[in-house]
């Protein structure tokens, strides 16, 4: 995330880059498809749950599956903030997290308020649940 900070789009120079990242630990298959124009290809559950992960968080920040929070916080050095729980299309329930950043990261973050707001966020239909 770090890394967008001095990244400028050519044709766009005064647009920030609104990027998004979804993590889920996991099995997964890979290998390569097709004979004309073959391409690598990872398949699973996994692959599909980080796909959630990634179309379900905001820009500029790293959301976490709760697999995921649960081995950063064993390892342990990770900042993370417990997003709360949403609905996943086909999985249900699940509490997610936001990575914040690790012990010893010293490059500077994107700032938040740089993002699109939340409103601007195209959600396919997820349903974020409130705890009463």
């Amino acid at each position: 995330m770090a890394s967008i900070n001095g990244f400028t789009i050519k044709h766009f120079p005064d647009l920030h880059l609104q990027l998004r990242i979804g993590i889920h630990s996991g099995p997964c298959v890979a290998g390569v498809v097709g004979l004309k124009v073959p391409h690598y290809c990872v398949f699973g559950d996994t692959v599909n749950i980080a796909s959630r992960m990634e179309s379900t968080g905001f820009a500029l920040r790293i959301h976490l599956s709760s697999t995921t929070t649960r081995i950063l916080r064993r390892i342990g050095g990770y900042h993370i903030e417990t997003r709360g729980k949403i609905n996943l299309k086909g999985k249900g329930p699940m509490v997610t997290s936001w990575l914040l950043g690790r012990d010893g990261f010293d490059k500077e973050l994107p700032p938040w308020d740089r993002a699109i707001p939340e409103e601007h966020h195209d959600f396919k239909g997820i349903e974020i649940l409130k705890e009463h």
